[in-house]
């Protein structure tokens, strides 16, 4: 099947040209394939489109009519070509990025300032929330996993490794004892994640597998890390979360890591993702080379922890 719209290329350029073979040549084809290109478009609209003599070509009142939509088709499949075009060297519109509330706030937030001033056309749209997003039915062009990948619908680059600690003010430590063994927090107030799928919130798992378990109770749960950052420095209790969320408060001794006999589980990393099967925008690559140029191999959050 001839391509429709280098139907109309050829109609476009033999109108203004004047001749068949004159729009041939200036589309880089023969004149026999242009031939064919004008009767396979003059039969698929069923009209006659241009008048042929051998001295002469004139448009028919149809072919007039049918010139003017088509040069109007053909300007906007070339604006349309210039602008994806653009899109792949250009930075420029508007970001629509995505992250879990936390790590959004703490570590992504910062960074994205020193990509707006950086590319001047960039607008950027930040969205949290600590549920599943899906990229392409809710529009965003980047989205910022934690954790292990699992999504054949997504490319993605790994920014970071995602560690895990647990930990607990030095106020609680004084009054119940330093857990010494996994073991041991089934005789500690542990405060659990709900969202969680790697560590759980009433049974806790350890070890590069996870495959070390110890059931855990305590008196406070939530759905968002921060809020059980506070109630661990408040004293309430044993918290198990990511080093991202509890870093700074190492820093000021608000929180103190605990070493168990089983190391903690790794959450696999921190991934900015993107849509399969698409060439990524200018925009999305600025992102991404920013994010793993600021926050890779070892993460800010690491290099508090280790300086605190």
């Amino acid at each position: 099947m001839l391509d429709r719209f280098t139907g109309l290329r050829v109609f476009s350029r033999m109108a203004s040209l004047g001749s068949l073979s004159a729009a041939a040549r200036a589309l880089g084809m023969s004149q026999t394939m242009a031939t064919k290109h004008l009767a396979a478009l003059e039969a698929r609209l069923g009209v006659k489109l241009v008048h042929r003599t051998t001295r002469r070509l004139t448009l028919t009142e149809a072919g007039r009519s049918y010139l003017e939509a088509s040069e109007r088709i053909l300007a906007d499949l070339e604006s349309a070509d210039a602008h994806a075009a653009r899109d792949t060297v250009e930075v420029h519109g508007t970001l629509r990025i995505n992250a879990p509330v936390s790590f959004g706030i703490l570590e992504l937030a910062p960074l994205l300032p020193d990509l707006a001033r950086a590319h001047p056309g960039l607008a950027i749209d930040l969205g949290l929330n600590d549920r599943y997003v899906d990229l392409i039915e809710e529009g965003w062009d980047l989205v910022i996993r934690i954790g292990t990948l699992d999504d054949s619908s997504m490319m993605a680059r790994r920014l970071a490794p995602c560690r895990t600690i647990v930990c607990a003010s030095p106020d609680y430590l004084a009054r119940r004892g330093r857990p010494a063994k996994v073991a041991d927090l089934k005789r500690h107030d542990c405060l659990g994640y709900t969202l969680s799928r790697s560590i759980g919130v009433d049974r806790w798992h350890f070890g590069p597998d996870g495959r070390v378990g110890v059931d855990v109770r305590g008196p406070f749960k939530a759905n968002n890390g921060d809020a059980l950052a506070l109630a661990a420095v408040a004293g309430l209790g044993i918290i198990y979360q990511p080093t991202f969320m509890v870093s700074r408060h190492f820093e000021s001794g608000a929180l103190v890591p605990l070493t168990l006999d089983c190391p903690p589980i790794e959450l696999g990393g921190v991934y900015a993702a993107y849509p399969a099967g698409r060439w990524p925008s200018a925009k999305v690559r600025a992102a991404i080379d920013l994010l793993a140029e600021r926050l890779g191999p070892i993460p800010p959050w690491e290099r508090r922890r280790r300086s605190a």
